[in-house]
This record gives structure tokens, sequence and C-alpha cells, in this order.
């Protein structure tokens, strides 16, 4: 018997450049997740009219419609549990959730954040990640937790940060590393392979790799 897929909901509040990717890859044969709803807390967000555009339901829930938080929490639960959601990725989600919704979700709510975390949690991470003069940055998928960018880390990747690099250029390449890592992430976690135990996630064996990223590469300093 096939295992049902994980009912997953993705929250934006823009263009949705990671949502796009977890949509793409739930559509894979074999996927352990589906996406049954794009929901974003500004109406005007480019990502809503991607997924109509699709055939998933894409919701706004204006934030600003609500006197308090609670409020407008209570409307994005209620809509989550209208789709049957199981599973949240938030995914350039904006906006800080009180500790209610976030212990309703507990254990079942993603984040994708633009740094190797616990490094350079927050906003403006590759320019940080610059002047701090690291040599290898990334990006962390893990559950949400009340504190901003906590939570056990479910799976990281890294890049090397080149000479002549800005927070763009930086940027770009951590960009391109999300695409890959949320979509991979999630499986790991709707598949049941990856699951929380004492706040750290452990992972089925065979999933990781031995080898090492190392920047400046490995190539021999003199000729």
């Amino acid at each position: 018997m096939t295992k049902p897929r994980k009912r997953t909901a993705i929250l934006i509040s823009g263009r949705g450049s990671n949502m796009m990717k977890l949509v793409e890859a739930a559509r894979t044969p074999g996927y352990p997740a589906e996406i049954v709803a794009v929901i974003s807390n500004r109406p005007e967000a480019e990502g809503l009219a991607w997924a109509a555009a699709r055939g998933l339901p894409a919701i706004a829930i204006d934030h600003k419609a609500y006197a308090t938080r609670a409020a407008f929490e209570a409307k994005l639960h209620t809509a989550l549990m209208d789709h049957g959601t199981e599973l949240i990725c938030s995914a350039g989600f904006m906006r800080m959730l009180t500790g209610g919704f976030v212990d309703r979700w507990r254990n079942r709510q993603l984040n994708i954040h633009p740094s190797l975390l616990p490094s350079f949690p927050g906003l403006d991470t590759h320019q940080r990640a610059l002047d701090e003069g690291v040599k290898i940055h990334g990006c962390t998928v893990h559950f949400v937790r009340l504190e901003m960018d906590t939570g056990p880390i479910v799976a990281q990747a890294a890049v090397p940060v080149l000479a002549g690099d800005t927070a763009a250029t930086l940027g770009q390449r951590v960009l391109a590393a999300e695409h890959h890592l949320y979509p991979h992430a999630l499986a790991l976690v709707a598949s049941g392979l990856a699951q929380v135990s004492d706040e750290n996630v452990l992972i089925s064996d065979g999933f990781n790799q031995e080898q090492a990223l190392f920047s400046p590469s490995l190539r021999a300093a003199v000729t």
C-alpha cells in the first residue's frame, strides 16, 4: 500500500521562489508531500498568482485587517485546517508568530533561513557573513520555535565565500542552494526519515555524506 503523502501548506509574503521549488518537487513521482495551499499575509504577493495559475488554492489573509496577532493567527489556523494541513513550510513568510500558534504547530512547521544557523540569525545575513570574513556560508532548514531563527535543524547547505563577493552575489549563490535544500528537507520530514528527539533532528542512516567542503580549496599553495 502506498503511504499517504503529507498535506503541506506553504506560507509566503512575496515572490515565493522557494515556494515554487517546493511545488515543483511535490509534483514529481514518489515525493512524500503534496502542496494543498499557498497562503500569504500580503494580498499583493506575486507568489499567489503563480500558485493560482497552477491550480493551487492561493489564499490571501491580510494581517493588516486584524486588530491583533491572535486574531490573524486564528484565521490562518482556520485556513490551514480547512485544507487538511499536516505540515507547514514557511518560505519567505515575513511575519513573527506568537507562542500559541508556534506551540500548536510544534514539530510540524519548517522554515528556511539564509545562513548556517546558529550563525547570523535575523536579517542581512550575507553582508554580516562578509563583514565577519567567514569562508563558508549557506542556508538552513529548521523546525520553528518561538525565538526567531531557532529550532531543531533538519538540513543545511554550504557555499564558499569567494573573493570579490558582495552581499548580492553571495546571496544569489545561497538562494540557489536553498532551492535544492528546502525540497530535500521537506521530503525527509514528510517521509518520517527526519524526526525531532530532545530538540535535535535524528535522520535515518544513509543520508549523510562524508566529504568535506573546503574554502579555499585544497589546491597546492605552491607549484
